[in-house]
């Protein structure tokens, strides 16, 4: 069992949710992205996912298309972001899911970047373009290292392709709360628990819920049906819009922190 895993067991035996943030590596240079993941970690976050920026983003929103463009900009890469994982390790166990487009992964090499990635201490890999029908050859890579690659469901997923989806998944399912890219809304849809429920159908994984929550309100109503709350865009505009403030870190933290909470006492 990996630290996804057993994080996930351990919140199930507690009753309690998970909170994952989300960011961007390198945004907005690779040091402070060192700072922040362990400023994440010491402000409630369970998982953390670790964006590896590309050219040509999947799914994201102009939030993180812009942190990503800033951030190769900087000098950011899969390798430079691996050592990053690396140095981190020495100051916290939280997971990290090493959230990726295929071409940076596949340029460096599927074994390589894998075993890469385990060796400096990252848990996983959630790869938004690459669909269970592709993804056979990683997935094997990444069973033997015993790293789950999580799969992305969407409101629009067919039953039957949810059960597909279901049935070679490990680690956990990360839900789409919504159609469309990633960003803040002003409201969650309406039919997020229900869609959430017809997806437990499929499997006894713990069940993720990500895109648009922005609130600590809204991280507490998904934690009332979800194991997982995710957090992505509104953390890293909120780093952008202190990355000139002298207190950036306390009040970073002070935001995760009511983010934090709000997902851990909401179920």
């Amino acid at each position: 069992m990996n630290r996804i895993e057993a994080m996930f067991a351990e919140k199930a035996r507690r009753g309690q949710r998970a909170f994952i943030p989300y960011i961007t590596a390198g945004f907005p240079d690779l040091p402070r992205t060192e700072r922040i993941i362990t400023l994440l970690a010491e402000n409630g976050a369970d998982l953390i996912e670790l964006g590896i920026p590309f050219s040509d983003p999947i799914a994201d929103g102009p939030t993180i298309q812009r942190a990503s463009a800033a951030a190769l900009e900087a000098g950011a890469s899969v390798a430079r972001i691996v050592r990053l994982v690396r140095q981190v390790r020495r100051r916290t166990d939280v997971p990290i899911l090493l959230f990726s487009a295929y071409n940076p992964l596949f340029h460096r090499g599927l074994a390589r970047v894998a075993d890469e990635a385990r060796e400096a201490g990252a848990d996983g890999f959630l790869v938004p373009d690459l669909p269970p029908e592709e993804s056979a050859e990683f997935d094997a890579i990444l069973h033997e290292r015993e790293m789950p690659l999580i799969y992305l469901v969407a409101p629009t997923t067919p039953p039957q392709r949810r059960e597909k989806i279901a049935r070679v998944a490990r680690g956990f399912l990360y839900y789409i709360s919504l159609k469309g890219v990633t960003g803040e809304r002003a409201a969650l849809p309406a039919d997020l628990e229900a869609g959430v429920a017809e997806l437990r159908r499929h499997t006894a994984l713990p069940i993720a819920v990500g895109f648009g929550i922005s609130r600590p309100e809204h991280a507490r109503a998904v934690a009332r049906f979800a194991d997982g709350v995710v957090v992505g865009s509104a953390i890293v505009k909120k780093i952008d819009e202190l990355r000139d403030d002298p207190q950036w870190e306390s009040r970073l933290a002070e935001f995760v922190r009511s983010l934090a909470t709000a997902a851990k006492t909401g179920g």
